[in-house]
This record gives structure tokens, sequence and C-alpha cells, in this order.
């Protein structure tokens, strides 16, 4: 209760900006070097499958350790831990930009993907803890799903940008002024609050076990390109990757330090069903702007910064999306929101998945991206309160570590998943056909994930009121989550 309250008597709004603009940041890198990637293929030397780990190395590093980063915050300080996690991002995003050979800029990704591990779950329990409850709760969350939004979706127009006009090396380079600007916003808006958590050291025999296992689990299925599901390989990765997770479980049940989730926390019906509605979301979605941005370029042939600017549909969507969630939120519960938001963004994607190999911006790419788009801002902001609300104040930051974690899994488990399916369906051909039928494939795939996210929302979450209905609402434990009234 303590930290709650000095954040609220604070700066709420420069607390609001800082959040923001680090959110941007963290959003902007995952989607900023998509359609640099034939670019540095080429300049570095990677493969059609490693290439694939430029994402998979942030994701994995990313989501893997966001449990270690919101325990962190939650026991040494939000602002430190988010202070550490801003200049450990900078200083990678810069040492990324000079890398000579693949391993150098995989590391670099990796490395980013700790510090902002550690900087995200910061960032969003201060937002959680400065903005409690009411109708100040609901419009916190709509600026930061816009932000959210808008790095995404701008990250993919700026990435091109970059690289056709100051070469892909930029879209690392790009990451260094922000987290400069972040930090010293950071550092003088946001007054350090005593940590809200007391307990014993963070697990970080944990964090490497869950880290180690999803890394194990996303190699074995990228390499059944060369290896069958069947075989003695991919079945040995697999079985050890499934140890690795199992015994993560066990060590949260027993360790004598600070378990990075308290395992409790995950029968709380909304974060649970949360969780599961941001991880479906976050393989789908991450696919997809994979998937399209590879389509763009290689299927049509449009250069990078055209590319980029074919993605502004999308961006203007996800951000109407988030403005339009404020507005349903004060009058339909969030429950309701992801429902129509999942479905709306499968029917996107799956209009997507009838891509041709002599479409047209305006025919095959156009009216998908708006619909896809809406649909994603629709469920950014509703998802995030769902997940926090009922939630002790001294978990607030594992609560945002496992949100955040969530997605970035599913970000790197459906890319591995999907791309795998398309890469079988494209085979060693390389013609536009092949390219375009695995493109479509991955794409279709998406929507059906998303249609089971719907689903989860509708039949996992509980019927409550809009926050319009009441505006203050007492934190209750984790057998009665509040989800909808936040």
């Amino acid at each position: 209760m303590t930290n709650r309250t000095n954040a609220s008597s604070g700066r709420p709004g420069l607390t609001l900006a800082v959040v923001a603009v680090v959110q941007f940041m963290v959003s902007l890198d995952l989607s900023v070097v998509n359609v640099g990637l034939p670019e540095i293929a080429a300049g570095l030397g990677f493969g059609a499958v490693g290439l694939t780990w430029v994402i998979h190395a942030y994701a994995l590093t990313f989501g893997g350790l966001l449990l270690l980063g919101g325990k962190a915050a939650d026991r040494y300080g939000r602002k430190r831990v988010l202070l550490l996690g801003l200049g450990l991002f900078g200083l990678a995003s810069l040492l990324g930009g000079f890398a000579r050979e693949p391993g150098q800029l995989v590391a670099a990704r990796a490395a980013q993907g700790i510090g902002a591990a550690a900087l995200a779950p910061a960032a969003l329990a201060l937002l959680t803890a400065t903005f409690p409850t009411g109708k100040a709760r609901v419009r916190a969350f709509g600026v930061w799903s816009a932000t959210n939004a808008a790095g995404g979706a701008f990250g993919v127009l700026i990435g091109g940008l970059l690289t056709e006009y100051a070469g892909w090396r930029w879209v690392m380079f790009v990451n260094v002024p922000m987290a400069a600007c972040a930090l010293a916003l950071a550092w003088r808006g946001i007054t350090e609050s005593a940590p809200t958590s007391r307990g014993g050291r963070p697990d970080v025999l944990g964090a490497v076990l869950v880290a180690a296992g999803m890394t194990l689990l996303v190699f074995g299925v990228v390499r059944t390109d060369r290896y069958a599901w069947t075989s003695p390989v991919t079945l040995t990765t697999l079985a050890v990757a499934v140890a690795l997770l199992v015994a993560f479980i066990q060590v949260e049940r027993t360790t004598a330090r600070e378990p990075l989730i308290r395992l409790g926390l995950l029968a709380n019906r909304a974060v649970a069903g949360a969780n599961a509605y941001n991880l479906l979301v976050g393989a789908a979605m991450a696919s997809a702007f994979y998937f399209a941005s590879l389509y763009l370029q290689r299927v049509l042939g449009t250069g990078a910064a055209l590319t980029g600017t074919m993605f502004l549909p999308l961006a203007f969507g996800v951000i109407a999306g988030s403005v339009v969630a404020v507005k349903l939120g004060y009058r339909f519960a969030p429950r309701h929101l992801l429902v129509a938001g999942g479905l709306l963004t499968a029917t996107g994607l799956a209009w997507f998945g009838r891509i041709g190999p002599d479409g047209s911006f305006a025919g095959d790419v156009l009216g998908p991206s708006i619909v896809a788009g809406l649909g994603f801002g629709l469920c950014l902001g509703p998802v995030v309160s769902i997940a926090t609300a009922g939630v002790a104040p001294h978990e607030a930051g594992t609560a945002s570590g496992l949100l955040a974690s969530s997605r970035q899994i599913g970000a790197s488990l459906g890319l591995a998943a999907l791309g795998t399916a398309a890469h079988e369906r494209t085979g060693d051909t390389g013609t536009r056909e092949a390219l375009n039928d695995g493109y479509a494939l991955g794409l279709t795939l998406g929507a059906v994930l998303l249609v089971v996210a719907a689903v989860i929302a509708l039949t996992v979450l509980r019927r409550t009121s809009p926050p319009s209905r009441v505006d203050q609402v007492d934190r209750t434990d984790d057998r009665d989550p509040v989800p909808a009234r936040d």
C-alpha cells in the first residue's frame, strides 16, 4: 500500500510519460528489425532458418526473464530496476549495430531482451500502482496500449526507412537515443518508493531453468525443417525442454529463495485467462508481422522503405482500436472487448491468408491490415487491466512480468511453429508462388489461434460490470478477482 500511495501522490503525469516512452521503445524493438531481415541476412550471412533467431534471441530472453525482472522490481525498487534495464538495453543496441557476424548480432539481441525484461515489468508495475482504480486507470491503460501499438506498428515503418536509406545497422542504433531519453525522464520524473516485497533474494535458478527450457523448446521446433518431428534429435530436444520446465515448477514450489512466481497466483482466474489469451495473441501477431513483411518484399518485390509505409494502415488501425477500447471501456466489461478484439483480428488475418503471388497492396494488404489493426488495438489495454486487477500490491511487478512474458513467449513459440509450417509448405523451390503459399498458410493459422483466444476470453474470464458503474473498488484476494472493474 505504501508504494501505491507514494506513486500516486507523486507526479502521475510524468510517470505515465515515462511508461509510454519505455513501452514505445520496447514494442518498436520487436518489429523494427522485421523489414530489415533480408538486408541483415545478406549483410551478415544468415541462413533462412538462422535468420529467425534475430527475433527469437530477443523474444526468448525477454519472455524467459520477465518473471525475474518483475520480482526484482518488487524486491529492489521499481525505479532502480527500470534505470538498470534502460542502461543495458541502450548499450546492447549500440553493440548490435556494430555486429560483424551472425553470432554477435544474436548475442546483442539477447542482451537487449535481458534489458527489456528488467525495464518492462518495472514500468508496468509503476503504472498499475499510480492508477489503481476507476476511470483514470482506463485512460492510463489506454495511453499505454496506444504507445504499445504505435511502437509495434510504426517500428516496421521506421525499420523500412532506416534499412533503405541509412542501412540495416540503424535498426539497432535507433534505440540508443530513445533509451537515453527514457533514462533521463525516469531519473527526473519518478520518485523511488519503498520496495513492495521484503522477501528473500529472487530465484535466479528458476529464471535460468525457464529461459533454457523455452529456448530448447523453440530450438526443437525450428529444427524440424532438418529433423522430422519423430526423429531422435527432435524428440530428445523437446523432452529435455519439457524436463527443464518441469524442474522450474518444482524449484518454484520448494526454493528457499523468493520464488519468481507464487504458483497460487495462477489459480487467479483473471490472471490465468488473461495470460492464456495474451500468449495466443502474441503468437498470432508476431507471426503476422513476419509473414506480411516477407510477402511484401519477397513476393511482391517491394522495397524496404515502401514496405514500411505499407504498414501504416495497420499502425493507424491499432491506434484507433486502442482509442475505441478506452471509449468502450466505460460501457462494456473488458471481457467483451477481448472477445470482440480477438474475433476482429482473426477476421483480418483470415482475409490476409488469401494473398496471391500476383497480388497488390490495395487488393491483398490494405483491407486486412485495417481490420486486423482495429481488432488488435481493441484488446491491448483490456488484457493488461484484467491481468493486473485483483492482485496484491506486492505482486504487481510479478503479475506484470508474467503478462509480458506470456506475450513474448507466445511470439517466439508462434513464430517457430507457424514459421516451420510455412517453410514446410514452401519447400526448397523458393519461387514466388511457393513463398506465397507458405506465408498464406502461416497467416491463416494465426487466425485460428485468435479464434481460440476469443473462446478463452468468453469461457474463462468472469462476467463483471464495466468500470463506469463502479469507479472505486477494493482489492480482493486471488480467489475473488475483479478484472473488469478497473
